[in-house]
């Protein structure tokens, strides 16, 4: 979907997905890799491969926070904040 043929309230919402949908890939992350920690230590032999999973998926979590953080601000209300850059895109065009 392009600025062309969406309207403000689209792309903000596009937005406001992006964001949830990395809020849903570090919850994720986190409650995997506790079970994941669990699991390896339960079996006896101390932790000997979770650490990799937690290794290689948090290389993968940075590039995702990374890349959605790269022009963001953390002030106000985000759907509100995305909303009023979508308007303020299509008044300029």
């Amino acid at each position: 979907m392009t600025s062309a043929d969406s309207t403000p309230e689209e792309r903000a919402r596009k937005r406001l997905d992006d964001y949830n949908g990395l809020l849903w890939h570090v919850a994720t992350y986190v409650i995997i890799n506790i079970f994941l920690w669990a699991l390896d230590w339960a079996q006896g032999d101390g932790i000997t491969w979770a650490f990799w999973v937690t290794i290689f998926w948090g290389i993968g979590l940075a590039f995702h926070v990374a890349s959605y953080w790269i022009d963001e601000t953390r002030q106000g209300s985000r759907y509100e904040r995305f909303l009023e850059d979508e308007r303020k895109r299509d008044a300029g065009a």
